[in-house]
């Protein structure tokens, strides 16, 4: 009794078969295998290129190798079976996947779903077997940063003296990003950890008349790509004491306040244009009155 494979009416040639079964084989010896091993994590950036590599002990002489990727769902994307690559799978992955000749795999362009773990299993031409999960993360590019400069003048309207500044630095539309300041024109870049605010988004600096044309830079990274913005805070500072203008102190100190009673005092004329009362009653008449006496014609 022996067994054919059949697809559509035709018979799978001898080494389709035996490749398929040894396929089989070897994802049923994976699932028995102990706890593979955990490789480094791989970074790489949308519409970029990225290897997995396939890490070997010495002495061991690959015969067979299976890539898959393990999530969202479970796919296979590269094998290699007596010396020959295999990339046409039916992934997310077919036509960006190539199998190099020490087996590591590489990936290309690369697209933000396609983060996730990744496993190979290598077995030895002595029978051993070898696994080993990655994971990848694809990020996107980071776009320029913008720096919003925020000031506290002291003092009156003269040039000021000393300047307390608030530097806050964003990147629009981008998540998982570190913030980093330097301070430019010194021989020591370092910032005081004191001084920084929200995860290092927001630096507040004291600036004098010799800070007039120390600038302060903003780096947004992430493990693929970095940008930065660069500012000098004293301009904003000058040009806020000037005649005329507002500080941020009296912008927070005067404008906020009244803005705040003005729509307090606009909510209770809506919500309650008269009170209980005897008094509130009789002013409320005394409103409505000039309208009955002096009717229109």
């Amino acid at each position: 009794m022996f067994w054919i494979g059949v697809v559509e009416g035709a018979c799978w040639p001898l080494w389709r078969r035996m490749a398929t079964w040894s396929l089989w084989s070897l994802l049923l010896w994976e699932a028995l295998l102990p706890a593979a091993v955990h490789g480094a994590q791989v970074h790489g950036q949308v519409g970029g290129s990225v290897l997995l590599a396939a890490e070997c002990p010495p002495g061991f002489q690959v015969r067979e190798a299976i890539w898959r990727s393990l999530w969202p769902s479970e796919e296979l994307v590269a094998t290699f079976f007596r010396g020959a690559p295999e990339t046409l799978y039916h992934s997310r992955f077919l036509g960006r996947a190539q199998l190099h000749k020490n087996l590591s795999l590489a990936l290309q362009p690369l697209e933000s779903g396609d983060s996730g773990n990744f496993s190979v299993l290598l077995v030895d031409t002595g029978g051993r077997a070898r696994a080993q999960i990655l994971q990848l993360k694809v990020h996107d590019a980071v776009p320029r940063p913008v720096v919003q400069v925020f000031i506290a003048v002291s003092g009156d309207a003269q040039p000021p003296k000393t300047c307390q500044v608030l530097l806050s630095c964003w990147a629009p539309n981008i998540s998982d990003i570190t913030y980093s300041w330097r301070r430019e024109g010194t021989a020591d870049f370092g910032i005081e950890p004191s001084s920084l605010f929200v995860d290092g988004q927001v630096l507040k600096v004291s600036l004098g008349p010799g800070d007039k044309s120390v600038a302060y830079s903003c780096t947004v990274s992430n493990p693929v790509s970095r940008d930065v913005a660069t500012v000098t805070p004293w301009e904003s500072c000058h040009h806020e004491a000037a005649p005329g203008k507002s500080s941020y102190k009296d912008v927070v100190l005067v404008v906020v306040p009244v803005a705040l009673l003005l729509t307090l005092a606009g909510l209770l004329s809506v919500w309650h244009p008269c009170y209980s009362g005897k008094k509130q009653k009789d002013i409320c008449t005394d409103r409505v009155a000039p309208e009955t006496e002096n009717p229109l014609v």
